[in-house]
C-alpha cells in the first residue's frame, strides 16, 4: 500500500471539497444569514485547505495505483468528504448532532435523499443549498471529477478509480484517453443541468415563494441531475405546478440513462442508442410501471384517501415511477397511502434502479437483464448438459465470469439489505405509533418491519423516501444513533456498489507490498 500516493490524492480531494464549499458560503452571504452561518462554511474550508496541503507534501515512492488501492481510496474519499461535509450543519446549529449531520450529508453525496430533518422550514438557505449541491457533486462522482485534473498514467490507475466509483457491472472509456472521457461526461452532465434550470424558470413561481424561483430551480436541478431527492419546502415537489412536475419527470428519466449514450447522440450514432438492450429494457420497465401504478389509482383496487382526476393519476404515476426508478426520491403526493399494487410496483423499481453509467442507484437494469439471461442459461444446462450458451447482451456474448459477477453482486446486495434490516430491529422505535401529516391529511402508522425493510432498501438503493413510518412525509429522525450509523454505511455501500467499502475495511488491503 502506497500511503503517500493515497495521501496526495486524498489531499487534492479535500482541497476540492473546500473549494466547493465556497458556493454555500456565497449563498450565506447573499441571503445575509449572519456571521454564524458564514463561519459554518469558512472554518471547514480552512481546515480542508490546510490538511489537504499537508497531505500532498510527502513524495510517493511510486505514482501508480494497484486495483485494491484504487478501490480502497474511493471508499476512503467518500467517508472523508462526509465527515468534513457534515461540519457546517453542526456549527450553524441546523443539525446539532454530528451523527445526524453525517447521515444527512452522506445521504446528499450518495444521492440518497433520506433526511433526518423533521421541519425543513427551520434550516438556513445555505444549508438547503449545501444539501442539494452535494447531490450534484456525488451524482457523477467525486473522483471522476478529479480525474479531469490528475495527469493521466499509462498503468491503469485512472481506470481503477473510475471502475470503483462508477455504477454498473461494466465500466469503460468512451474515447481512448481517460481524461478526455471524464471531460466529455462532465460537459454532458453540466449541459443537461443548465438546460433543466432554464426550462424550470419558464414555470410560474410557487405561491408563497415568489422570490425563490431561481433558487428553487437550482436546488431541484441539483437533485434531478444527481438523482437525489432532498426536499427544500414542505411536501417535496407537491406544491410545484404540473408543468414543473412533468419537466422533473422527464429529466429524471434522462439522467437515469447511461451518459455514454448521449455521447453517441452527439457524434450522430442515433441508431446505436436504440440498439442498446439496456436502453430498451429501461424504457419498457418505466412504461410498464407507470401503467400498473396508473391502473391502481384509477380503478382503486383498494379504498384510499386520495381522489385523483385522470390527469393527476397519470402525472403522479409518471412522477413517482421516474423518481423512484432513478432513485431520486422526489415526491409529488403521499404514495404511502396508495393501493397495494401501486406501492408494490414502486418497491420493484426501487430494487432495479436505472441504467448503468447513469447517476442513479439500485441494482441497475443491465444487471437485472444479465441475471435473467444467466438464470435461463443455467436452467437450459440442467435440462440439456450439452447446451452451449449463446446469450448476448449489448451485442456481445455473455461470458460466465460476467454472469457470476452479477450474481455475486446481487447476493451481496441482498445480504447487506437483510443485515441492515436485522440491525434496525434492535431500535427502540419499533412498535411505536408515528403520526404522519401529508397532503391526504393526518394519520397514524406503527413503526414495524415494513418501515425497517423499506428504510434499509431505500438506503442501499440510494432512493430517499421509504414507506410507513419513514414514508415520503416523514423523516428518519426517530431512529437511534446506532440505526442512523447503520443506514449511513448502507448508503455508502449502495452508492459505491459494495466492493470498494469491503476492500477498504479488509486488513489485507493495508499490508505493505
Amino acid at each position: 500500500m502506497e500511503y503517500k500516493k493515497l495521501g496526495g490524492i486524498l489531499g487534492k480531494i479535500m482541497i476540492l471539497e473546500g473549494i466547493l464549499m465556497l458556493a454555500p458560503l456565497a449563498v450565506s452571504i447573499i441571503y445575509k444569514e449572519g456571521l454564524k452561518n458564514i463561519l459554518a462554511f469558512l472554518v471547514p474550508i480552512v481546515i480542508l485547505a490546510l490538511t489537504g496541503f499537508l497531505l500532498q507534501l510527502p513524495k510517493p515512492e511510486r505514482n501508480n495505483l494497484y486495483q485494491k488501492e484504487g478501490f480502497a481510496l474511493t471508499a476512503l474519499v467518500w467517508i472523508v468528504m462526509a465527515l468534513f461535509g457534515a461540519i457546517p450543519f453542526v456549527i450553524n446549529g441546523d443539525i446539532p448532532s454530528y451523527v445526524d449531520a453525517c447521515f444527512e450529508i452522506m445521504s446528499g453525496f450518495t444521492t440518497t435523499g433520506s433526511s433526518i430533518i423533521p421541519d425543513i422550514t427551520s434550516v438556513s438557505r445555505s444549508t438547503l443549498f449545501w444539501r442539494s449541491f452535494s447531490h450534484w457533486i456525488g451524482g457523477m462522482g467525486i473522483l471522476v471529477f478529479v480525474l479531469i485534473f490528475i495527469p493521466e498514467s499509462d498503468d491503469g490507475s485512472s481506470m481503477h478509480l473510475l471502475r470503483a466509483e462508477s455504477p454498473g457491472p461494466q465500466v469503460g472509456k468512451i474515447v481512448s484517453k481517460m481524461k478526455v472521457t471524464t471531460r466529455i461526461l462532465y460537459l454532458i452532465y453540466l449541459g443537461m443541468t443548465i438546460l433543466e434550470i432554464v426550462i424550470l424558470m419558464f414555470d410560474k413561481p410557487i405561491p408563497g415563494y415568489e422570490n425563490e424561483q431561481f433558487f428553487f430551480s437550482l436546488l431541484t436541478t441539483f437533485g434531478c441531475a444527481g438523482t437525489g431527492g432532498f426536499g427544500f419546502i414542505p411536501g417535496s415537489m407537491e406544491l410545484f405546478h404540473p408543468f414543473s412536475q412533468y419537466v422533473i419527470s422527464v429529466f429524471l428519466i434522462l439522467f437515469g440513462c447511461n451518459f455514454s449514450l448521449y455521447y453517441l447522440l452527439l457524434i450522430g450514432k442515433v441508431r446505436d442508442v436504440f440498439k442498446s438492450e439496456e436502453f430498451r429494457s429501461y424504457f419498457f420497465l418505466i412504461a410498464a410501471a407507470v401503467g400498473f401504478v396508473f391502473l391502481s389509482l384509477v380503478d382503486k383496487f383498494e379504498a384510499f384517501p386520495q381522489v385523483y382526476t385522470i390527469e393527476e393519476a397519470f402525472r403522479h404515476s409518471l412522477f413517482q415511477v421516474s423518481s423512484l426508478i432513478t432513485t431520486a426520491g422526489f415526491t409529488s403526493t403521499d404514495f404511502n397511502l396508495w393501493p397495494m399494487l401501486g406501492k408494490t410496483t414502486l418497491i420493484v423499481v426501487m430494487f432495479t434502479g436505472a441504467m448503468a453509467g447513469s447517476t442513479a442507484g439500485g441494482i441497475k437494469v443491465s444487471r437485472i437483464v444479465m441475471a435473467m439471461k444467466g438464470a435461463y442459461i443455467n436452467v437450459r444446462k440442467l435440462i440439456n448438459p450439452r447446451y452451449v450458451p449463446k446469450a448476448k447482451f449489448e451485442g456481445k456474448t455473455l461470458e460466465a465470469k460476467t454472469i457470476n459477477d452479477v450474481f455475486a453482486f446481487i447476493t451481496l446486495y441482498l445480504f447487506i439489505l437483510v443485515g441492515a434490516i436485522f440491525l434496525l430491529s434492535f431500535d427502540s422505535i419499533n412498535g411505536q405509533v408515528v403520526t404522519i401529516v401529508s397532503d391526504a391529511g393526518t394519520y397514524d402508522v406503527i413503526h414495524g418491519f415494513f418501515s425497517n425493510f423499506s428504510a434499509a432498501l431505500t438506503c442501499i438503493s440510494n432512493v430517499g423516501p421509504a414507506f410507513e413510518a419513514v414514508g415520503p412525509y416523514a423523516s428518519f429522525a426517530l431512529y437511534s444513533n446506532f440505526s442512523k450509523i447503520v443506514l449511513t454505511f448502507t448508503m455508502l455501500l449502495g452508492r459505491l456498489e459494495i466492493l470498494p467499502v469491503l476492500i477498504l475495511f479488509n486488513k489485507r488491503t493495508w499490508k505493505k507490498v
